[in-house]
């Protein structure tokens, strides 16, 4: 499971180490400066402030998040569907792939959608700081193609050990969306399906196939690496 303290070296003796801990991203990924391990939410607001750059705080190390064009369509046509039915119903608020959450102690992940519900939020209004201390109910993932199986893994795990409800994990490439009530277990919608919202969104419904759309057949097929064939 997560830590759920940051220490100043976590155990690391190796930037492997790190690199492991984190589900395995690429080091171009992990910023340096500050060193892994030293990072605070400061450093996260300042970089996101002076230099427009969206980073994930983990216990001291600042991950960059990742989105290509594709993935901001498709968390964009989910946020519309999602933000509609919200506001139609006064159910809470929703943020973008660009607000961060504090999870838990040194913690901040950026879903790529958030709804938290006003039994969250009694007061009926938005968080007025700039990293929101508030849970969500429901978190979304859009896979981009630099997110592995254990990153994913470990933000599930995160997730539902901050106090997290529903996670839609949504995979362009397969033209999927995987639904989580608990980290380890899940079922996993494909275009024949709609995606309803639970108990967490009781009510709300999306077909899947609505999400892809506008995605070539073909989307996420790498060119073949093999040689041409000798005559």
């Amino acid at each position: 499971m997560p830590r759920t303290k940051a220490t100043a070296t976590n155990g690391w003796l190796t930037v492997a180490d790190v690199l492991h801990d984190l589900g395995g991203v690429s080091p171009k990924r992990i910023r340096m400066r500050p060193s892994p391990g030293r990072a605070t939410e400061a450093d996260l607001i300042r970089i996101r402030t002076h230099e427009k750059r969206l980073y994930e705080l983990v216990y001291g190390v600042l991950v960059e998040k990742i989105m290509g064009a594709a993935q901001s369509h498709i968390t964009l046509l989910l946020c519309r569907q999602v933000v509609a039915f919200v506001e139609d119903n006064d159910l809470g608020f929703t943020m973008g792939a660009d607000g961060p959450t504090r999870l838990l102690e040194g913690l901040v992940r950026l879903p790529d959608l958030s709804f938290i519900s006003w039994d969250r939020m009694p007061s009926k209004e938005c968080p007025a700081t700039p990293i929101a201390g508030v849970v969500p109910n429901l978190a979304v993932e859009v896979l981009s193609e630099g997110n592995t199986r254990g990153e994913i893994a470990r933000k599930l795990k995160e997730y539902f050990l901050a106090g997290v409800e529903l996670v839609w994990v949504v995979d362009p490439f397969k033209r999927t969306v995987a639904v989580y009530a608990v980290p380890d277990e899940v079922v996993t919608l494909t275009e024949k399906d709609s995606l309803d919202g639970g108990s967490v969104l009781p009510g709300f419904t999306m077909p899947v196939k609505d999400l892809f759309a506008r995605l070539p057949r073909d989307f996420g097929r790498r060119p073949s690496r093999k040689g041409k064939k000798k005559s």
